[in-house]
């Protein structure tokens, strides 16, 4: 699943994830990432915390999202392509705390992020305005972030250092925020992490990516726009 490619100087292979068997069930789909029932404990810092911060560098080598390998229907489609993101301390390998993915908003494909701060609870998403083939073009590297200020309740999406022009698609208060605080993520370990489609443990196909993605990282805390378009400078320099 390593390519001889790089999205920034001094970057070694990258990582290929794709689909391999459109129309047939199996667990054969090239994605990434890691699974455990009991939690993950390098992730620890990632419960009870005001914040997340998810971003790499993604090169988009597919149309839209993949044909529906779990159902009879050869022409079915899954709804999203999934990037990268942070699980849940209950997740079956699919419910994330944050994710960056694309996914249809009201019948139209858009880059989002999506976050929940409460296990079992309702999820927000804040979904990017512009086009999702403009802000990932086929076939080029592109530097992306997302924010989720689990305190404050607000997310944010980055293109390139940039800030991407966004809204949020649920109303009232899905991370729960109007009750007494501290507001911060269930104190349960994320069960992985998940890079390039759900279900790092193999059990089941879900949303697979056909992109390359290089120099990931996820972080405990919100990272400032400032910061955000001083690691992208960094890297691409």
């Amino acid at each position: 699943m390593r390519v001889p490619d790089h999205a920034y100087p001094g970057s070694g292979r990258a990582l290929q994830t794709r689909q391999i068997a459109p129309d047939a069930t199996g667990n054969d789909d090239w994605k990434a990432g890691t699974w455990s029932a009991s939690g993950v404990r390098t992730l620890r810092p990632f419960a009870a915390t005001g914040g997340t911060t998810v971003m790499g560098w993604f090169k988009r080598e597919m149309d839209g999202p993949a044909l529906n390998s779990t159902t009879a229907d050869p022409t079915d489609r899954y709804n999203a392509i999934g990037l990268a993101g942070v699980l849940t301390g209950d997740s079956d390998g699919h419910g994330v705390r944050a994710l960056l993915e694309l996914i249809d908003v009201n019948g139209e494909l858009r880059l989002v992020a999506l976050g929940r701060r409460v296990d079992g609870g309702a999820s927000q998403t804040f979904a990017a305005r512009e086009d999702w083939r403009t802000l990932l073009p086929k076939g080029e590297w592109v530097h992306l972030a997302a924010t989720y200020d689990f305190t404050g309740g607000t997310m944010a999406l980055y293109r390139d250092g940039r800030p991407v022009d966004g809204f949020y698609t649920t109303a009232g208060d899905p991370w729960q925020l109007s009750g007494p605080g501290p507001h911060v993520t269930s104190a349960t370990d994320p069960r992985g992490i998940k890079i390039g489609g759900s279900f790092p443990q193999d059990t089941l196909e879900r949303n697979p990516c056909d992109c390359r993605m290089d120099g990931l990282m996820f972080l405990d805390t919100v990272v400032s726009a400032r910061d955000v378009a001083a690691q992208y400078r960094l890297m691409s320099r």
